[in-house]
């Protein structure tokens, strides 16, 4: 009863407790979570372009007017060269700097510093543009203006690479034709990104950089270049990976009672062996006195035997023995005590003769064959 009375009373105090309710933005649900320039690939269909979204590197076609792409995806000289290519015959490439990651999260303020291959500056520097790659540490580059055809767009970019046309001012934006296309480069590509696509001018940006190819096509965006499994378990699954390290930590502690290098296998025991147990079998029948019992059914045998082949070979009168020995290439001594010895004097010795005696037989078997 005093528990029951205990119980209600804390009820009541803590439904009086005051509470504050905190909402966090966590990110996007669904395919907008794996695929950051999701808004934008709706946006560009809601024009009456053919969107093409792919998560690795695929070369342009003739007929796709724009690609869009983050700048690490050109890796090497192949791709790049390809890209000019596509570019000269009138292809318009984007290229995103900074944040262009398909795995970062917008709600995580962090940059990773993308991986940029030498053939990248290279093909930039044929195109009259001058990429600074910068790190987390450099002094970001800000603007709020960008222009493009004549027009200025308001926009909210920050980026620690920066881009320069010709020896002109820094900034987070730089396009230039290349041929009968053009190349752009943007340090800052959170301003497509999903979260922040709609906001100031990005969205008209995104869209007069589509129209700026001149060429009716399909509109490209290649979004896997960073995407990695490792990137994404030590980002997101560390601590069921710490989890499992200690339990298989505690399962090795638990299973391995010995330490120190592991022991040869064991050989089996020499008894195991056929002659071993042969020659145990010998000296059981030895013991029990059955040795000559044994041996006279084979020597008989062996003695009818050996004399039809010695008269069907023409050496009836010949040396008996030395036949036989000559026959299973023996030595005449052994052929005699294995057919005259009258009782073996230990187990070996008859477990040799039975040997000698087993030999001969298959011999004169052999040889008793039409």
């Amino acid at each position: 009863m005093k528990s029951l009375l205990f119980l209600t009373i804390a009820l009541f105090a803590l439904s009086g407790c005051d509470y504050e309710e905190v909402e966090r933005e966590i990110g996007y649900k669904g395919r907008a979570r794996v695929n950051p320039w999701l808004a934008a690939e709706r946006f560009t269909s809601a024009m009456d372009w053919e969107v093409e979204s792919v998560i690795s590197w695929t070369a342009p076609d003739w007929d796709d007017a724009v690609w869009m792409m983050p700048a690490a995806t050109l890796s090497n000289e192949s791709f790049t060269r390809m890209s000019e290519r596509w570019v000269r015959k009138g292809g318009h490439l984007i290229l995103l700097v900074d944040y262009a990651d398909a795995e970062k999260n917008d709600w995580l303020d962090r940059l990773t510093p993308p991986v940029l291959e030498p053939a990248l500056f290279t093909m930039l520097q044929r195109a009259g543009i001058e990429l600074r790659k910068g790190e987390t540490s450099s002094k970001p580059v800000n603007t709020e203006m960008i222009r493009l055809g004549g027009r200025d767009f308001e926009v909210e970019a920050s980026a620690a690479s920066s881009v320069v046309v010709a020896g002109g001012v820094p900034g987070v934006f730089a396009s230039v034709k290349s041929g009968d296309g053009r190349i752009s480069v943007l340090t800052d590509a959170r301003i497509f990104r999903n979260r922040w696509i709609g906001e100031h001018d990005h969205a008209d940006l995104f869209h007069a950089l589509i129209e700026e190819s001149g060429y009716v096509g399909t509109v490209g965006f290649m979004r896997g270049s960073g995407l990695s499994l490792w990137s994404l378990l030590r980002e997101y699954l560390w601590p069921v990976l710490l989890a499992m390290a200690l339990w298989l930590a505690l399962w090795l502690w638990k299973s391995l009672t010995r330490f120190g290098p592991i022991e040869r296998e064991t050989s089996p025991a020499e008894s195991r062996g056929f002659e071993h147990h042969l020659e145990a079998l010998g000296n059981f029948q030895w013991r029990l006195d059955r040795g000559a019992s044994l041996l006279v059914p084979l020597r008989e045998q062996i003695v009818e035997l050996g004399q039809r082949t010695s008269i069907r070979a023409g050496c009836r009168d010949d040396d008996f023995f030395q036949f036989l020995a000559d026959r299973a290439g023996l030595p005449r001594e052994r052929v005699f005590r294995a057919l005259s010895e009258k009782a073996p004097a230990d187990a070996a010795i008859l477990t040799r003769t039975t040997a000698d005696l087993q030999q001969l037989l298959q011999v004169l078997d052999h040889s008793s064959m039409p």
